[in-house]
């Protein structure tokens, strides 16, 4: 107990604040420095991602409130009840299902077609979507509203192929660092967004007697404005990555379908590409999963409420950037993304099992530090590996199968944790996810020969002099 109490006493401690806002400093210091290196292809991707997850995340805090508005206290099917909660519940997995079945198929379209044109209907589809989730007057609305949403929304794997179309091999953890990055942040400022939003549909935009008020579509309008600007602005400024010419496959290759690839991923299991993708899956449903209690284990353990919850994850999230946009692609120049992947699941692995170790503020801190270097060594570094495992003209499809196999783990990994937070222990996430993780290092053996650093261009090392003698 005086351990828990001294922890939340020091939340509130305005050394420990001072340090939060200095953090928060380095770190706008540190991404206005690293965002001049972005090449100009690039950034314009990063600017369509970070654009859509601000829509995005406008919208998903809001969900709950618009179920329990539209629910009142519940609904009747076939003679049952079914509460707030557990439609809340099944229209978030509507999300998700649809995106996990589409990922594979944007994939596949996107190798066909092109990356550009496939995202271009994708945010048209995510623009549908916000509408559809404004003017939503009943259940069954908002839940086609986020069907739409999610299969508009499994392009992830098409946005992370565009970067290993656009990159050369040895620059890819580092892009999809940045990318990483740029979603982050866009999930930081999507929630204020939408809580602006509703404050302006309650104020009239007609000026004189008229009146003209947007109320509950506010959020969804906005969105969709964003989205549609968001759509003109990619249209115009983003270039086709894909080489269309790579379409042909080359002697002995297969074309393989959406679901024959998903089924190759589990009958061949020892090849490349396959050990990749269970490696990203455990890892992440291990870490996301035991994350999903957090909030409750934060709270038994230590006395962290919803006051001081928020300093947790804003020293997470300042090391995360920190680490995809200053550190990784040194690290990645220095290890190459095999042996990085594989330093990056012993820092996750370490920083899981920590927190449920540590008996002061300090140590906790120590702890959750590695959790965010782990994910930005680990995650990017596997994809970047995937990418040069595959054939050009598979990467949409593979990128795509990588996200269904990763969210998959994401629905099973949380109701796996509840139980074990609720029957084994308080702790007992943190070790179990721990030893998942530690467990998929062993998939990642033999695979540094497609990681093998090459030479530095010229041109590049001195594009890197200029950049430091102007720094």
């Amino acid at each position: 107990m005086m351990i828990q109490q001294n922890i939340a006493q020091s939340f509130q401690s305005p050394i420990v604040r001072v340090m939060l806002i200095g953090i928060a400093i380095a770190l706008l210091y540190v991404l206005w420095k690293e965002v001049r290196k972005i090449p100009a292809k690039l950034f314009t991707l990063m600017a369509t991602a970070f654009v859509d997850m601000v829509g995005l995340l406008m919208i998903i805090p809001l969900l709950p409130f618009y179920v329990k508005t539209l629910g009142g206290s519940g609904i009747q099917i076939l003679g049952m009840h079914f509460g707030i909660g557990i439609i809340s519940g099944c229209i978030v997995a509507a999300f998700t299902i649809a995106q996990l079945l589409s990922a594979p198929m944007w994939g596949r379209f996107s190798d066909r077609v092109g990356r550009r044109p496939t995202l271009l209907i994708a945010l048209g589809a995510s623009a549908i979507a916000y509408l559809i989730f404004g003017f939503a007057h009943s259940l069954l609305l908002l839940f086609l509203s986020r069907i739409v949403q999610g299969a508009g929304g499994g392009t992830v794997g098409v946005i992370q192929a565009y970067v290993a179309d656009s990159t050369p091999p040895q620059d890819r953890a580092r892009a999809l660092g940045w990318l990483s990055a740029t979603t982050n942040l866009g999930v930081a400022l999507g929630p204020v967004l939408g809580s602006f939003a509703i404050t302006l549909g309650k104020h009239d935009l007609m000026p004189g007697p008229a009146t003209l008020q947007m109320g509950r579509a506010a959020p969804g309008i906005i969105a969709a404005g964003i989205c549609l600007l968001n759509m003109a602005f990619a249209a115009r400024y983003l270039n086709e990555s894909r080489d269309l010419n790579e379409q042909t496959p080359q002697a002995g290759e297969v074309s393989r379908t959406s679901s024959q690839a998903i089924w190759r991923v589990i009958s061949h299991s020892g090849e490349p590409s396959s050990r990749l993708i269970w490696i990203y899956a455990i890892a992440i449903g291990a870490f996301q999963g035991s994350f999903s209690v957090l909030a409750l284990f934060l709270n038994a353990r230590f006395q962290v409420t919803e006051q001081t919850i928020g300093y947790f994850f804003m020293y997470v999230g300042s090391i995360s950037v920190f680490a995809r946009v200053l550190l990784l692609g040194r690290m990645v120049d220095w290890l190459g993304e095999a042996k990085l992947s594989r330093l990056g699941l012993v820092l996750l692995a370490g920083g899981v099992v920590g927190m449920p170790l540590s008996r002061n503020l300090w140590m906790l801190a120590l702890a959750v530090a590695l959790i965010p270097l782990g994910t930005a060594f680990t995650f990017p570094c596997v994809t970047a590996l995937l990418s040069r495992v595959i054939a050009p003209r598979e990467r949409g499809l593979y990128m795509g199968m990588q996200q269904t196999y990763g969210g998959v783990a994401r629905i099973i990994a949380p109701l796996f944790f509840g139980w074990s937070f609720d029957s084994v222990g308080v702790s007992s996430p943190y070790f179990f996810s721990s030893a998942f993780i530690v467990a998929t290092i062993f998939l990642g053996f033999g695979l540094d020969q497609y990681a093998r650093r090459e030479e530095v261009p010229a041109a590049r090392e001195a594009a890197s002099v200029s950049g430091e003698q102007e720094a």
